[in-house]
């Protein structure tokens, strides 16, 4: 082998390596939404393995069909599937100053405040829109169905998801 082949080589391999660090990098995500679960499957069907809060980081391990395989972060045991919609590049930071943001905040306005909403936006836009009426969708954000309700409801129904089983 000549000279300048036994050069390329460390080149090369410290070019991979480069490529392949700045790529770990930006596997790292943030969740964008109030909180989220982690599924076993790449479905909204799929078994619930862990949860997430708005602004974990977690590192993603794979992607299929719009859905990426995510480490949640420290503390939380199970890797698994979560929606492409409720991830973000950006890191979230949730600090002003010297104290944290969460204290003095509820995890939906956190969540909204990050997507450009608050309470005077939703005042303004409704006086702006004085013919809607809002409280059917009042309503409906105060129904809660647990993981538990909902894998009843699709056994009883036999829905199994598209893509893989609930597992």
């Amino acid at each position: 082998m000549n000279l300048r082949r036994r050069m390329r080589v460390p080149l090369v391999i410290t070019v991979c390596l480069m490529i392949a660090g700045i790529s770990l990098a930006a596997a790292m995500q943030s969740v964008q939404i109030k909180s989220g679960v982690l599924r076993a499957t790449p479905s909204f069907l799929g078994k619930v393995v862990a949860k997430v809060v708005y602004g974990d980081r977690v590192e993603a391990l794979g992607n299929k069909n719009g859905w990426s395989k995510v480490r949640p972060p420290a503390g939380v045991k199970n890797s698994g599937w979560i929606h492409d919609s409720a991830l973000t590049y950006k890191k979230i930071l949730l600090t002003a100053g010297q104290s944290d943001v969460a204290q003095g905040a509820t995890g939906k306005e956190i969540a909204l405040a990050g997507k450009g909403f608050n309470e005077q936006v939703e005042r303004e836009f409704k006086a702006q829109n004085p013919q809607l009426d809002f409280k059917m969708i009042d309503q409906l954000e105060k129904i809660i169905v647990s993981d538990d309700q909902m894998q009843r409801f699709l056994e009883a129904g036999r829905v199994r998801p598209q893509g893989g089983a609930q597992q």
